[in-house]
């Protein structure tokens, strides 16, 4: 007896949506920012309101702000970039600004004391991605960027 000829399929198609941004390094800017990646999101079919978005969303907000207050040049944009790719989504903030105050590597990350105004937020991106690195970028500045696992049940499968 002979095994059944089988057929071999190809692998489904990978899908990667992508939108970048170029925003004003202003208070607005960074609003801004965070109200254009929860709409990106949603027209990729990740609603509003859900875990994955609101994490996405803070996560945005924060590098945002870091970007807007620690990385403003005068006269110079941040960008901004999301990626929804098969299982994550993928965000990055890139600004002008190199060398100190450098953000903290991940790993390095240090909760401040109780009473202290600022320091929080990449303690929030820290706990919110499920990766995140800091990359020197061409021309001088840097690049946060942060992943977000995609739950099982949210595919890349959007016509558009």
């Amino acid at each position: 007896m002979t095994a059944p000829i089988t057929r071999r399929t190809a692998p489904p198609p990978v899908t990667v949506r992508v939108f970048t941004q170029r925003l004003s390094s202003t208070p607005r800017g960074a609003r801004l920012a965070r109200r254009l990646t929860l709409n990106q999101l949603h027209s990729w079919g990740i609603p509003y309101g859900t875990d994955l978005s609101d994490a996405v969303g803070a996560i945005v907000a924060e590098l945002a702000a870091n970007a807007v207050t620690h990385g403003r040049v005068p006269g110079r944009d941040f960008a901004l970039r999301a990626e929804l790719v098969p299982g994550r989504v993928r965000v990055e903030v890139a600004d002008s600004r190199s060398g100190p105050p450098c953000p903290p590597r991940p790993g390095a990350v240090r909760t401040p004391p109780s009473l202290d105004e600022h320091g929080r937020g990449f303690v929030l991106v820290d706990a919110l991605a499920d990766r995140w690195e800091v990359l020197d970028r061409e021309p001088p500045g840097k690049v946060v960027r942060a992943e977000v696992d995609l739950p099982e049940w949210i595919g890349v499968t959007d016509p558009r």
